[in-house]
């Protein structure tokens, strides 16, 4: 049985019930004493009615969250709700393009991609059905698909938030992160953590499935609660990608594997590199690669986030001033550290020295427990609501 995050199993009982004669319930506020009475009460009537009301309620918002059988939609039906494409896009680049829309009474948004193979109606939906069986709190819920020519239309719900790049570095105002608390910054390695663990071992497919697009543009960070979200779970599968075969390599600067860039073959080992990459923006802020000016000769220096992490933690206290300084040098030291050594085992150029997700997840999630006990110790919040509007 695979262990997410909520789990649920049906004991039997050793010896068959026998019946009892009804009975109710009367208690003394004051006194906190109980006794019992037998026969029917209209206490018990009304405890009964409120008890069934409950598990009513909560059966609607368990239905709500498990995954629903996937729907295969025209392709004139989403021409439609998009405005023949019209409307204006999420996202664009050479890969996708992507439109919020309504599907069916549903927020959603629809994902335009190029197949990297071959792939017709039957295929797509028992592909579909398979990945629909997978559910997990930190994935983004795929609604269906649809197949025009050699372009895949995926759906998926629509969350409200912004992506982790931009709760990072904001754009208009760089000197402000919504993340601007270190256990801000665990919680979402730990719902990433658990997300991808979930999709290599416990997702539909036997074999566990891999995700090919982690990157912090490609999380989503819910408003209020500050939980991580993966979006594009099923697009590897769905549009070939994890089975194509070419010297060409798709995939964004920063985030690729070594074995990747050369083989053109994605794999788990990839998904753990690139969740590796993710980790050390998270506590440092920087983007995984960018390019600075050199002041003596005007030229372009490369700088990596996997270079200079691996430069801090050669030198004491090396760690701390890596650390983003939006933070305020307000976190464990010894759990920082601990942190960057997991990111840094991650992305290992040689992949059978990178661990799987599992050991991931679990190093993450006691770093996160320790990071609690931390700020419960010194006093700060540990339950924090924000907004997400613009600054």
């Amino acid at each position: 049985m695979c262990k997410t995050k909520k789990s649920t199993q049906a004991i039997e009982p050793r010896s068959p019930l026998k019946p009892r004669p009804s009975k109710s319930f009367s208690s003394d506020p004051l006194s906190g004493n109980c006794s019992t009475t037998g026969g029917n009460n209209s206490s018990y009537g009304n405890f009964s009615k409120s008890s069934t009301s409950s598990s009513v309620a909560s059966l609607k918002s368990l239905r709500s969250s498990l995954p629903e059988n996937p729907v295969i939609y025209d392709t004139s039906e989403i021409s439609s709700s998009t405005n023949n494409f019209l409307n204006h896009r999420l996202s664009s680049s050479t890969a996708s393009s992507s439109w919020r829309c309504t599907l069916r009474g549903k927020d959603a948004v629809v994902f335009q991609r190029k197949s990297r193979t071959p792939i017709d109606l039957p295929d797509l939906q028992q592909s579909l059905s398979l990945i629909s069986r997978s559910h997990h709190s930190s994935l983004i819920k795929l609604l269906g698909a649809s197949l025009s020519g050699s372009y895949v239309y995926l759906v998926y719900e629509f969350v409200a938030g912004a992506s982790l790049a931009d709760c990072l570095r904001n754009p208009n105002n760089p000197s402000y992160t919504v993340l601007s608390t270190w256990l801000s910054r665990l919680q979402i390695a730990t719902d990433l953590a658990h997300g991808l663990d979930y999709i290599h071992r416990c997702s539909g497919l036997g074999s566990g499935l891999v995700h090919n697009h982690i990157k912090s543009s490609s999380i989503i960070v819910t408003e209020a609660t500050l939980n991580a979200k993966i979006c594009h779970f099923g697009t590897a599968e769905l549009c070939g990608e994890s089975r194509a075969r070419s010297k060409k390599v798709e995939g964004t600067r920063g985030y690729m594997a070594p074995e990747f860039q050369v083989s053109g073959v994605v794999t788990q080992k990839c998904d753990v590199y690139a969740f590796g990459v993710v980790i050390l923006e998270l506590v440092s802020g920087e983007e995984p690669l960018k390019y600075k000016m050199e002041v003596e000769d005007g030229g372009y220096k490369r700088v990596s986030v996997i270079e200079t992490a691996r430069e801090a933690v050669k030198s004491v206290g090396g760690v701390r001033r890596w650390v983003d300084r939006r933070l305020k040098d307000s976190f464990p030291m010894e759990v920082a550290e601990k942190m960057v050594q997991v990111a840094l085992e991650c992305v290992e150029d040689d992949p059978e020295r990178r661990p799987d997700m599992g050991r991931v997840a679990g190093l993450v999630s006691k770093l996160f427990l320790e990071s609690q006990k931390w700020a419960e110790n010194i006093g700060l919040p540990t339950d924090i609501s924000v907004s997400l509007a613009a600054r």
